[in-house]
């Protein structure tokens, strides 16, 4: 397209040129050429007067000297009676060119070497016919034509030039956000759905801009939307799998105690396919932006409220700390239950009935720290379990669970780590960075300001129940 432009326009504008230039052209050389006949003229003329009065060759060729140069102006006088006719000057014009002149009564113009002659009549006293002739050099016909052309030609190469030069702007300027629409079309066909067209150009170009940035907000919208389904079912599906396993490992012995186990390990098993396939899914994109995000403390006391009920049907002390006051994290509300849901879910799941266990969250500056803890047997091998966190799975463990906490922290600029913690059994630690500019302090504390939880001996023989 640019190309086509710049083509076109230099078809059109060369086309202008030479349609103005050629005949300014002749104009400019016939000008010239009257300019030096309308001075030979005005040189003729001055010896008219002369020629009125008297026809004295030594006055004649003062005149003569007067009005020009004796070799540029010759002056021819008849024969009158006796006297034979006389020619002043230098001639260049033919006799028979005078005589015409002289005969016909007006001027004329003849070719002469390196030059014309311009013949004029002079009636005289006598009544006869007197010729003056001056010589018109061909340099003199000429003078300023060529200037002028060359001056012509300049302007006509710059108008197109000029003209080319624009037509390359104005096709840059339709091309380029072409060509940013579709090397947007190919980034979100790969994926990238961050990419945007800025809404500039013709037109047009701006309508079609404003329609695909509209359409990469939809489907980011229903990605969006399928990944908030996916992790509302995460915690919808697995805590209640979580409960169905607990109950089916107290049906005791027996063929149909076996047969339930069996079965709700099998849908476990599916489930987790289901959700593992549902978040490796899911776009690369994290919540960003003015209100994004959501509260941390909230999440945790509602989460909190629902496993505290099993917790007490299993005779398990728990502790809640720091949900005191809001905690603003950059990270999906669905995506924090999810990850709650997953470490509570492996406490009840891999610890005996009746052990205790702890939610801590604490805010600082820079970073919010959620720590659950339990007080079971602990973990022998942490880097173990992180490393069935990245799915490759073993020792009976998914590892979908961790997998679930690890990209929650790391879409944050965070991490995740597995210790002991304080109640003699296993501490997840989840680092979520509040802003991703800033430096990631990994194992550094500093910045974070710790609440003092107290004695956990009396905390866990007084369990705190929700506000």
């Amino acid at each position: 397209m640019r190309w086509a432009l710049v083509k076109v326009c230099l078809a059109v504008t060369t086309m202008v040129v030479v349609a103005f230039a050629v005949p300014l052209g002749l104009v400019v050389k016939e000008m010239a050429r009257d300019r030096a006949f309308s001075n030979a003229e005005r040189q003729a003329a001055a010896v008219a007067p002369a020629l009125s009065i008297t026809t004295e060759r030594d006055q004649l060729e003062r005149v003569v000297a007067s009005a020009g140069s004796d070799t540029q102006m010759a002056v021819h006088l008849p024969a009158a009676g006796t006297k034979a006719a006389v020619d002043i000057g230098r001639t260049r014009a033919a006799a028979v060119d005078v005589a015409m002149v002289r005969r016909l009564g007006r001027a004329s113009t003849a070719g002469v070497s390196g030059g014309f002659a311009l013949l004029q009549p002079v009636a005289l006293s006598t009544g006869a016919i007197a010729v003056v002739e001056v010589y018109v050099p061909e340099s003199e016909v000429s003078n300023g034509v060529g200037t002028a052309w060359a001056v012509l030609a300049g302007v006509g190469a710059a108008l197109v030039v000029g003209s080319v030069a624009v037509a390359d702007r104005l096709g840059v300027r339709m091309v380029r956000p072409a060509r940013r629409l579709v090397e947007g079309a190919h980034e979100l066909g790969e994926g990238r759905l961050g990419a945007r067209v800025p809404e500039d150009g013709p037109t047009e170009l701006r309508l079609a801009a404003v329609a695909f940035n509209s359409m990469a907000d939809q489907v980011v919208q229903l990605l969006a939307n399928e990944r908030e389904l996916a992790a509302d079912l995460s915690h919808r599906l697995r805590t209640p799998l979580t409960v169905l396993r607990l109950n089916a490992a107290s049906l005791g012995d027996g063929p149909a105690a076996e047969q339930t186990r069996e079965a709700v390990a099998q849908l476990e098993r599916e489930v987790d396919t289901i959700i593992r396939t549902a978040r490796d899914a899911k776009p690369q994109t994290a919540a960003t932006g003015p209100g994004a995000g959501c509260d941390a403390a909230e999440v945790v006391r509602e989460r909190m409220e629902f496993w505290s009920a099993l917790a007490e049907d299993e005779g398990r002390k728990w502790r809640l700390a720091g949900v005191e006051r809001p905690v603003r994290i950059p990270v999906a509300r669905a995506d924090l239950a999810a990850a709650l849901d997953a470490l509570l879910g492996n406490v009840f799941r891999h610890t005996p009935e009746g052990t205790a266990f702890a939610v801590d969250v604490h805010n600082g500056d820079d970073a919010v720290i959620v720590l659950v803890s339990d007080a079971g047997a602990g973990i022998p091998d942490p880097e173990a379990a992180m490393a069935r966190g990245r799915g490759s799975g073993a020792d009976g463990s998914t590892g979908l669970g961790l997998d679930i906490v690890r990209r929650l922290a790391e879409e944050t600029g965070g991490d995740v780590r597995i210790g002991s913690s304080v109640l003699g059994g296993t501490e997840v630690r989840i680092w979520i960075q509040l802003d991703r500019r800033r430096p990631e302090r990994r194992g550094h504390r500093g910045s974070v300001r710790r609440r003092r939880p107290g004695r956990l001996v009396s905390t866990f023989n007084r369990p705190r129940s929700l506000p």
